[in-house]
């Protein structure tokens, strides 16, 4: 196997399992006539049933999987978090949805932490539809607050009509998305085809497989209309479009009657978002705690993210009826949600506490960590008070 620079190889057996979702793949581009959208492709590499890299039983989170997220790395986001749930809950809601629970991580701090405020919901929903992380977040709460497992409810799909507050950390960036690339003299769509030569699923286990192809003339790719071309600035500009993401939020305010949904992950307002050093998008890849730009290595045994576009997302609030209730970094929402007072909590004379709890304050806030790079957004209707997370430091200005 041919690897990027960097990445460990597979076992054989993780090997053979990502062969079997290429053919799976390879299949569906023949039966399209040789091409898919990429939006399709990241669909099946990533929720393929059985096979796609959030589908099966590969460890994806924590220091033994691809990645590890805020809620891994410390207590004191999911403790920040909390008390922002709070105070949502404090105007008279007793629901809490969470989307893409991951390892369970998250919920269990939330709770215990709202146990500690005296602010526990009657319902803790949350609806994740990879069955792996389904497991591993039951098995997390029932270790964490076996007492409170009885409030969690697990999900298939989002229900018809909710009232309350709605969480999704990481959850935007794992959407499939549409890539976009400007040619001499128009913007056309890239996807995927199969590579020349040796066939998907062959004994050759060098086969790469999948290559970029522009999307053939007959099925007259155009972008969106609220996407100007001029964003792409210059011959060979390649971008994503998050056409998934933004469904998704509007099917949030669809369901949402009251209340707020708030969403943490990494990405830019759009002015940053298409900038002209940005040539090559957003996509990256993890894996084994490599991050690379190579979507067709290795398909179901790495994770596939896009930046979020945090304007597009704005936007799709806006249409399904909601207002921007605050766009901020990472750092400046949890600093407004009381973090030095969580660490405060612990006291530097625990030293045995306080010095890692620091370090991981620091992952949290640094701008050279995830401080910067990561945004917090809530939309929501009908609710009461301004959220105490968006009090200082916001940006909303810059959607």
């Amino acid at each position: 196997m041919n690897l990027p620079p960097g990445l460990p190889p597979a076992s054989p057996e993780a090997l053979d399992h990502s062969l079997r979702l290429c053919e799976l793949i390879a299949g569906e581009i023949r039966s399209a006539g040789g091409w898919i959208d990429f939006a399709r492709y990241m669909e099946l590499a990533l929720y393929s049933p059985g096979l796609g890299y959030y589908a099966a039983g590969s460890r994806k989170l924590g220091a033994d999987g691809d990645f590890t997220t805020a809620p891994e790395i410390s207590p004191l986001f999911g403790q920040c978090l909390a008390r922002q749930a709070a105070q949502v809950l404090e105007q008279g809601f007793t629901e809490i949805l969470e989307v893409g629970a991951g390892s369970g991580a998250l919920a269990a701090t939330l709770l215990e932490e709202l146990e500690r405020l005296d602010r526990l919901p009657e319902r803790y929903l949350i609806l994740e539809l990879s069955p792996d992380l389904r497991e591993r977040s039951r098995d997390t709460l029932a270790r964490r607050v076996p007492h409170l497992l009885e409030r969690v409810a697990w999900l298939n799909v989002l229900p018809p009509s909710f009232s309350g507050l709605v969480l999704g950390n990481e959850v935007l960036d794992a959407m499939p998305v549409h890539v976009y690339e400007r040619a001499a003299d128009k913007v056309i769509e890239m996807g995927v085809t199969t590579t020349n030569g040796t066939e998907v699923g062959s004994d050759d286990k060098s086969a790469r497989g999948f290559a970029w192809a522009p999307a053939p003339a007959s099925r007259q790719a155009t972008l969106p209309a609220d996407v100007d071309p001029e964003w792409f600035c210059g011959p060979g500009y390649r971008s994503e479009v998050q056409l998934v993401a933004q469904g998704f939020v509007r099917s949030i305010g669809a369901m949402l009657e009251r209340g707020a949904a708030i969403f943490i992950d990494y990405g830019f307002p759009r002015a940053e978002y298409y900038h002209s050093q940005r040539a090559q998008g957003t996509l990256m890849c993890h894996y084994r705690h490599r991050a690379h730009a190579d979507p067709f290595f290795l398909p179901g045994l790495q994770d596939i993210t896009s930046h979020v576009d945090f304007t597009a997302m704005a936007w799709a609030a806006h249409h399904a009826g909601m207002e921007v209730l605050g766009y901020t970094s990472q750092a400046a929402f949890l600093v407004n949600c009381g973090i030095t007072e969580l660490l405060a909590r612990v006291g530097p004379d625990d030293t045995g506490r306080y010095l890692p709890l620091t370090n991981q304050a620091n992952r949290l806030l640094s701008p050279a960590e995830m401080g910067e790079l990561f945004k917090a957004i809530a939309f929501g209707r009908g609710l009461d008070t301004p959220l105490v997370g968006f009090g200082n430091g916001g940006r909303s200005h810059t959607l």
